[in-house]
């Protein structure tokens, strides 16, 4: 299998405090990848390196075929982003937004207009069109700033908490997005709170006080902790830490 990315004894420290411990994982083409922690684990600062946002203090990392340290131009080209807080204008309409970030990502107009049709008709939002983003419900919002995250066609999308605060159907069918993007041959590098949603991944890993301290499928996890679900395993390791609140 591919990896498109590849991460080996990454360290990150802001003075005397160390964020990340040697992480060591690769993740593969057309994977869901689940990167879980606590708050405070370590994994956002993660995200932020592999994203080109920070620079690692030591390590080796390749992102989507680049190196982390000398090319942060091409791997900002070669991925997409989705942030917890919602990333649209929304003082912009639909079409606006899809063409506005479709631009950034250095689409033709000719491309611009058909994947931005392409993708209102698949959202089913050919009403919303020409209306306010602010105007949309969240899930609704949601699902179109991750759709835009991939409309450049992207090797990798992370994504952070993309579906905090939205209610479970809607969550549902934000996952289905999800693996129609991981279809398409798409990377979902996903953080999350929801332990349900950690089942939906095809691998994940769990970060306790800047370390991995588990990596694997969500089934093999639960054997191995004796759990009935995700959240069992997750409560097992959360224990582990020394800077509980």
């Amino acid at each position: 299998m591919e990896k498109v990315i590849i991460v080996k004894n990454l360290v990150k420290k802001f003075e005397d405090f160390v964020a990340n411990d040697n992480l060591t994982f690769d993740v593969y083409k057309g994977e869901i990848f689940g990167f879980l922690g606590a708050n405070g684990a370590g994994k956002t600062t993660a995200m932020k390196i592999l994203c080109a946002l920070s620079q690692p203090t030591s390590g080796e990392l390749n992102v989507a075929g680049f190196d982390v340290y000398t090319q942060q131009d091409k791997i900002k080209a070669n991925i997409g982003y989705m942030s917890q807080r919602f990333s649209l204008y929304e003082d912009l309409t639909v079409f606006e937004n899809i063409q506005f970030y479709a631009g950034i990502y250095g689409l033709s107009n000719k491309i611009i207009k058909e994947r931005a049709e392409n993708l209102i008709k698949k959202l089913e939002m050919v009403e919303m069109k020409n209306k306010l983003v602010s105007s949309l419900p969240l899930g609704w919002r949601q699902k179109l700033s991750f759709s835009i995250a991939i409309i450049h066609k992207p090797q990798i999308v992370f994504l952070d908490e993309p579906t905090g605060g939205v209610d479970p159907i809607t969550r549902r069918q934000f996952w289905d997005l999800i693996y129609d993007a991981a279809n398409d041959g798409i990377t979902i590098f996903v953080t999350t709170h929801y332990m349900d949603e950690a089942e939906y991944c095809n691998r994940v890993s769990i970060m306790v006080d800047g370390r991995i301290e588990a990596l694997d499928t969500p089934q093999n996890l639960k054997k191995q902790f004796n759990a009935e679900d995700m959240n069992e395993v997750f409560i097992q390791l959360a224990r582990k830490s020394k800077n509980k609140e």
